[in-house]
């Protein structure tokens, strides 16, 4: 059997050593970035919580409330990175994964410390002067605390982009491959926790959002519970007279119908009154548009029958036909309210 030639290129062995380059970039960004993120963590620990602490400008429960595990997770930064730095990688990340409920619990304190933030500035002269004198240090190249809180989400979304690039371009003979693979499952799924969290924040969010554009007592408690998607103006086409704009809310179980209060009214202007709530699942949707491909629009409708006297006045922007016996919802074209 002849062996290769000298000069031939081997399949294999281009392989293992493309492997090993990005092995060693992903290393090295790792530890770079890690140095960085500490460094930055050191910051806040050192010239925001250890003074606040000795100073007593904020009360024990605010100041939790405003950095949540910060120092749990910058000494967790500190016990990972000397195994960066003597490139035990597996190790490192491994014993790194104790302290991801870390992540989970500033996740959860997201929005409350936002708020804290905002309230403190706003009403505590003595905490507002603080903020200022210490992002006006050098050390913070004028980066404002409301700039640094955020950093431990966004190190873990790097840190389970890392720890998978590792992970691959470890050979599976490798000691560390086992180590590594177990450690990227487990940061993608606190990631994946946190992210379900910011998720649940953000639509938390819009329906007190929505909630405040509510006015009446048939509003009250009408979307609690439910989940945002999409909201927007329609036109209201009756049987006679001119289509009515309404504003409407999609959520992921209903379809909710306002009606927007005179703008000179005395106690209510800017918001709506609630109309009608369609549950999605007594309703069902007929394509009107987009059958060859492009654009696309449909029609939700109870029941099935869909009055010919409505299609007939479909064109650019769509609304919603009521008479008896019928209700349907028509979305525009532009899918504002594809469902």
């Amino acid at each position: 059997m002849e062996s290769p030639a000298p000069g031939a290129r081997c399949p294999v062995q281009e392989q293992r050593a493309r492997w090993e380059r990005k092995r060693a970039c992903t290393a090295r960004e790792l530890l770079e970035t890690e140095r960085r993120y500490q460094e930055q963590l050191g910051l806040v620990a050192t010239y925001f919580v250890a003074i606040l602490r000795a100073k007593g400008t904020l009360r024990p429960p605010e100041r939790q409330a405003l950095f949540g595990p910060w120092e749990l997770i910058y000494g967790a930064s500190q016990e990972l990175l000397p195994y960066l730095e003597g490139g035990r990688w597996g190790q490192g990340l491994e014993g790194f994964c104790n302290h991801l409920e870390l992540y989970t619990q500033f996740a959860a304190n997201v929005e409350r410390s936002r708020t804290i933030l905002q309230e403190q500035l706003k009403k505590n002269k003595h905490f507002r002067r603080f903020v200022r004198l210490q992002e006006g240090r050098p050390e913070f190249g004028g980066l404002q605390l409301q700039d640094l809180l955020p950093l431990p989400l966004q190190r873990l979304q790097q840190y389970e982009n890392l720890a998978v690039a590792l992970a691959e371009n470890t050979g599976p003979n490798s000691p560390e491959h086992k180590q590594l693979t177990r450690a990227a499952q487990l940061i993608s799924e606190t990631a994946q926790r946190v992210h379900t969290i910011g998720q649940k924040q953000k639509n938390e969010q819009h329906l007190q959002r929505i909630q405040a554009l509510l006015s009446g007592r048939q509003a009250k408690g009408l979307i609690s519970g439910r989940w945002f998607l999409r909201q927007g103006w329609l036109l209201v086409v009756p049987p006679r007279g001119e289509p009515r704009p309404r504003m409407f809310f999609l959520f992921s179980d209903a379809l909710l119908m306002a009606k927007p209060r005179p703008p000179l009214h005395l106690l209510q202007s800017g918001t709506f009154a609630c109309r009608a709530l369609y549950p999605m699942g007594e309703c069902q949707l007929h394509r009107v548009f987009g059958h060859s491909g492009g654009p696309c629009g449909g029609l939700l409708s109870q029941p099935e029958e869909l009055a010919e006297s409505y299609n007939s006045r479909v064109q650019d922007t769509v609304g919603i036909g009521q008479n008896q016996g019928y209700k349907g919802i028509l979305l525009t074209k532009h899918g504002l309210f594809m469902v």
